[in-house]
């Protein structure tokens, strides 16, 4: 297994250098062939035709990279994958406490898993997860593109709490109407960001900056980044839909979110502090449409849409009560530790999830959870 990682972090070990490119690819994409300098895999998400884009904190940059994973199936199989941390650490020549896995993402195409796992020794890595099989992906001398973000904090730029504040530069990525959408902290006065960027990458990169009312802290914000968020159309008009620490759920018009503008939320619930949401999808059953929320310390939550639609108010007074809530109703599902999810289908969710057995699994949903 020690053989095994030494190839793996060899066909790795460009990425902690500067990017470097063999020969140019013509592709509708604009991407060149390479070894991206991916430093850090903080975020990913899926965009058109099997491309796969990487947020990386530690650079504060975004990859986009061309899986060739584009093979289309009748119907998502089922992922079932018991102790993955341990597996995963086997596949690396290593030990559990050596890994994190940072994120996973569903390829809408061929509902093949992805995810980010990043190494003590500072080695990105990304694996294919397909039923109960997980594969290393090369990301060496592969067709990719890239884009730095401006505004970005410094390297050695710390909080109060002494994290980076360049890894805090994204938060959550997302992918829509042909933009990259981009969530986390600028080096600009009001440091809540999102970035809309085009793709294929050129240098654009609009930014806006968001402020809004926390309840369970009783004022506006504006330097707390998003963090985790999906877009969703609701009576009509595209929104974006965010959730913070402790766990306000904000609304932002898309269209709204411009380049230089400043943009305050809408807050629609307090789902209670003390808690940190972990991810964002949307699922449906039949007509009606569910926001699904996982938590740091708080079961999966569901809400539905239409409650959504429904409530025209905002919150702007304090929730006095430690722990309570307020604003949209939502159903606290019997999923607990669920640190990771993603959409396989239109009902079905991928759940990275740790059992009261001490046991991290990746599974598959069904929709009886909706």
């Amino acid at each position: 297994m020690k053989k095994l990682y030494a190839v793996l972090a060899v066909g790795c070990a460009g990425l902690l250098l500067l990017a470097t490119t063999s020969r140019s690819v013509t592709n509708k994409y604009g991407f060149v062939t390479g070894t991206p300098a991916i430093k850090s895999i903080n975020a990913l998400t899926f965009g058109p035709d099997g491309v796969l884009f990487i947020g990386d904190g530690r650079s504060a940059s975004v990859f986009a990279i061309d899986t060739k994973d584009v093979a289309q199936g009748d119907k998502a199989a089922a992922v079932d994958v018991k102790n993955i941390d341990q597996q995963i650490a086997t596949l690396l020549g290593t030990e559990v406490k050596n890994i994190s896995i940072q994120d996973i993402a569903v390829n809408p195409t061929s509902k093949a898993v992805y995810c980010g796992v990043q190494h003590s020794d500072g080695t990105p890595v990304l694996l294919k997860i397909v039923g109960d099989k997980l594969t290393p992906v090369s990301l060496k001398e592969v067709p990719f593109s890239m884009l730095a973000l401006t505004n970005v904090a410094s390297e050695d730029a710390k909080n109060q709490r002494g994290e980076s504040m360049r890894v805090a530069s994204i938060s959550d990525i997302g992918f829509a109407d042909g933009k990259v959408l981009v969530s986390g902290l600028s080096n600009q006065e009001f440091g809540s960001t999102f970035r809309s960027i085009p793709f294929p990458f050129t240098n654009a990169q609009d930014q806006a900056s968001l402020e809004i009312y926390h309840a369970a802290h009783g004022k506006y914000e504006t330097m707390a980044p998003i963090k985790t968020f999906t877009t969703a159309e609701i009576k009509g008009k595209k929104y974006l839909l965010a959730s913070y620490t402790c766990t306000p759920l904000v609304l932002f018009p898309l269209d709204e979110l411009k380049a230089g503008s400043h943009v305050k939320g809408r807050t629609v619930a307090e789902m209670g502090s003390g808690n940190s949401p972990l991810d964002i999808i949307t699922l449906t059953k039949g007509n009606e449409s569910f926001l699904i929320m996982a938590n740091s310390s708080r079961p999966v939550f569901k809400v539905k849409y239409k409650n959504i639609e429904a409530y025209q108010g905002s919150l702007t007074t304090p929730v006095v009560e430690n722990f309570a809530t307020a604003g949209v109703d939502f159903v606290s599902l019997p999923l607990t530790n669920v640190v990771q999810i993603d959409k396989l289908d239109d009902s079905r969710m991928i759940l990275l999830q740790r059992r009261s057995n001490g046991s991290l699994d990746l599974w598959t949903s069904s929709d009886r959870y909706l």
